[in-house]
């Protein structure tokens, strides 16, 4: 018989709006009892327009860069599969060991691990802010500086920063979200939150935040979320999503302390929701 102690979320049913690492999420917390209910938020798709992507990695390939800001894990992931589309991997991974790198957060940072490079200035806070905190006692003038963007945001912040410093910025997008969840799955969790059916909800990026407020505005439903989330435990991944919560004027309730991933984030939430239990090993 499991003991008690090992399922310190029985009884406790958690929503999901994570897409790519959803089974992943879902089986780590029902491992330890919770009952997961699953509703993606946004899909990840190839930038619908190639030719400027192919451009800019060009432009990395022949050596135009001189730092590289990578802000998420997922773009360079689509990055190198372009590069291996078109046969520049090679000449794009010579190019990444080349030029200094600066990353936000862990999934940048392990995505260059998997082709066996790391970042050279990992920002200590994970936001674009952050980013700029590390670079701000550094000379960028004259710097030729490549940021892969977040989605399509095109982070003027960033941007403006880098060239007020007088760095050469080019941008690119690798990826574009797009609804993953039909409106009907999402204002069904919606009435879920605000009914007190749910007892938490953990976000793992500021796409979903936008999405489900996206949906509650349509079908007027935006009283109901409001409801919803006073009732539910809000969790985030971290600061990027805890500041898109905090713009719609929502505390995250759960965030982990530090090394913002997938299985911190379910040891945050058994330390909230559950009884004492062994922390899920972290990677």
């Amino acid at each position: 018989m499991t003991e008690p102690a090992a399922r310190p979320l029985a009884g406790r049913t958690i929503a999901l709006p994570e897409t790519r690492e959803l089974d992943r999420l879902a089986q780590l917390l029902e491992e330890v009892g919770a009952t997961a209910w699953r509703c993606p938020m946004v899909a990840i798709l190839d930038a619908p327009d190639p030719a400027p992507v192919e451009t800019w990695l060009a432009a990395l390939a022949a050596g135009e860069f001189d730092d590289l800001i990578l802000l998420t894990g997922e773009g360079l992931r689509r990055l190198l599969a372009l590069a291996e589309r078109t046969g520049r991997r090679e000449a794009v991974v010579a190019s990444l060991a080349r030029v200094r790198k600066i990353t936000r957060g862990p999934k940048p940072a392990r995505a260059l691990h998997e082709i066996g490079l790391a970042s050279e200035l990992p920002a200590a806070v994970p936001t674009s802010r952050g980013v700029m905190a590390e670079l701000s006692a550094l000379d960028l003038r004259g710097r030729r500086i490549g940021v892969q963007l977040y989605g399509e945001e095109p982070n003027d912040d960033l941007v403006g920063f880098l060239r007020a410093a007088g760095a050469v910025v080019r941008t690119v997008a690798p990826y574009v979200y797009a609804p993953a969840s039909d409106g009907e799955r999402v204002r069904a969790l919606i009435t879920g939150l605000a009914s007190g059916r749910i007892d938490a909800i953990a976000f793992t990026s500021a796409a979903q935040i936008d999405r489900l407020w996206q949906v509650a505005r349509e079908a007027a439903l935006e009283g109901e979320l409001a409801a919803g989330m006073a009732r539910a435990r809000v969790a985030a991944i971290g600061p990027v999503a805890v500041e898109a919560l905090r713009a719609r004027g929502v505390r995250a309730d759960i965030v982990p302390d530090k090394s913002f991933v997938m299985k911190r984030l379910t040891n945050a939430i058994i330390e909230a929701l559950g009884a004492a239990a062994p922390p899920v090993t972290a990677a």
